[in-house]
């Protein structure tokens, strides 16, 4: 017998009891960084969660669209602004924002519809998903940023409920339905807290989560909440990572039961962290939640 066939065939019964763990429960995927500027890695990345879905699990994407949205507003003459990693966004850059996001949401759509899964975008506006009030950083004012105040998840629920897979676009309303653009990060955790979901992965520009930043063969590749707060509170985690963990925290502290953060720039990454006994990335969970298959054999 060909030994590649023997290989995938044993490649299939490991991921079973995962197929079997997570069916019918809902998985938010968080995707951003550069695994959207490769339309290759796009592909692969959606062929993931249509896999996910047609294997049984309730897919959600959240996307950004920040190397778009940046290159959009330097066409029209704009030099893009950050403050602490947030986009300053005055209403110019909020309606370029909107745009580029919904262009980016319906070229998700229609790679989900080729592979032959409904897909349906949305952005925080539809079903009044994400409500928002004005974000500050540091103190200071920087425009159309949203802090999201309530989720409503009904319209995801609906969609789900109908076999759609909702791809959703950051942007929400405030109280006098004005437009802010939402970090992608606070979306997606905010979304699957509120939907309860069984995992939350994060796409992103890093293997995971390191002990030493500097030291690659360092990589976590399971953390417990307390073994996070204790690596947040050591002051060794720094730049973009530090708001992303928190929000990690925060989303298992609030009924997700665990939390992936994985490298979007490989191949695929989504099922070889979700579907394989190693994984790929970093796994964040509850501290009496299940360890993996492979800690228990």
């Amino acid at each position: 017998m060909d030994q590649k066939i023997m290989e995938k065939a044993a490649t299939l019964i490991e991921a079973l009891p995962y197929i079997q763990r997570f069916n019918r429960k809902i998985v938010v995927v968080k995707y951003g960084g550069s695994a959207m500027a490769d339309e290759e890695l796009q592909r692969h990345v959606i062929q993931d969660v249509v896999l996910l879905k047609l294997v049984g699990f309730k897919p959600i994407i959240v996307h950004g669209g920040g190397k778009a949205i940046s290159r959009w507003v330097g066409k029209v003459g704009k030099e893009p602004k950050f403050v602490n990693g947030l986009r300053v966004t005055d209403e110019e850059t909020m309606e370029i924002a909107e745009m580029v996001l919904n262009r980016v949401n319906k070229s998700l759509v229609a790679m989900a519809q080729e592979l032959g899964v409904k897909a349906v975008g949305i952005s925080g506006k539809d079903g009044m998903l994400l409500r928002v009030g004005k974000k500050l950083s540091g103190g200071e004012d920087i425009g159309y940023v949203g802090e999201i105040q309530t989720v409503d998840p009904k319209i995801l629920y609906d969609l789900l409920e109908k076999d759609f897979l909702p791809i959703i676009c950051p942007v929400g309303f405030d109280s006098t339905y004005h437009s802010y653009n939402i970090n992608a990060d606070d979306a997606a955790c905010a979304i699957a807290r509120a939907v309860k979901a069984e995992k939350l992965a994060f796409l992103t520009d890093v293997e995971g989560v390191y002990r030493d930043p500097a030291d690659k063969s360092s990589l976590i590749s399971e953390l417990t909440v307390e073994q996070m707060k204790e690596l947040l509170a050591s002051g060794q985690v720094g730049g973009g990572m530090l708001p992303k963990l928190q929000n990690c925290l925060d989303a298992i502290l609030h009924g997700v039961s665990r939390v992936h953060i994985m490298d979007g720039r490989i191949a695929h990454c989504l099922l070889l962290e979700i579907f394989t006994d190693k994984g790929i990335g970093t796994a964040i969970l509850h501290d009496e939640g299940e360890r993996y298959f492979h800690e228990e054999n």
